[in-house]
């Protein structure tokens, strides 16, 4: 009589069921797909940063509010101006529309372009700062715009 050795296919199954179970609640731990949500989200605050200020921009000049100082007043909200872009970070986010807008903490200074420039920074961070944030530096003079620069590294 010959001895079959060898799993039967019920064995294999259960084998199957088991490797199935823990690489569904192993992979979420190798892949980081939250932090890859949040720096698409600051990325498009960046983008929603420079679409907003391209229309604060415009309002300014049809108004000839391009000067050192001045403000327009869009959707029941008063923007204070600097050569026609927003003064600030805080300035800006005024015609944002940030959701959840708990998710985003806005302050006027402390952005990566220098020291006066102002950020708008994702909360859900591993640890919130200035490496999950959009920083924004007014412009200057009449002949350089705003600059906007996104930071993603610690999101």
């Amino acid at each position: 009589m010959k001895v079959q050795k060898g799993f039967t296919l019920i064995e294999l199954v259960v084998v199957i069921v088991i490797l199935g179970i823990l690489a569904a609640t192993a992979l979420p731990k190798f892949i980081d797909l939250a932090g890859d949500a949040r720096g698409g989200v600051v990325r498009g605050v960046e983008a929603s940063m420079r679409g907003a200020n391209t229309m604060l921009y415009a309002k300014a000049a049809a108004k000839s509010q391009l000067g050192a100082t001045g403000s327009v007043t869009t959707n029941g909200v008063t923007v204070a101006l600097v050569y026609g872009y927003a003064q600030d970070a805080v300035e800006l986010k005024k015609v944002l529309d940030l959701s959840p807008a708990a998710d985003f903490t806005t302050a006027a200074t402390g952005g990566s372009l220098t020291t006066d420039a102002g950020l708008i920074r994702h909360n859900g961070a591993p640890t919130p700062g200035v490496t999950c944030a959009v920083s924004y530096k007014a412009a200057t003079s009449a002949t350089v715009s705003a600059e906007y620069a996104a930071d993603v590294s610690g999101c």
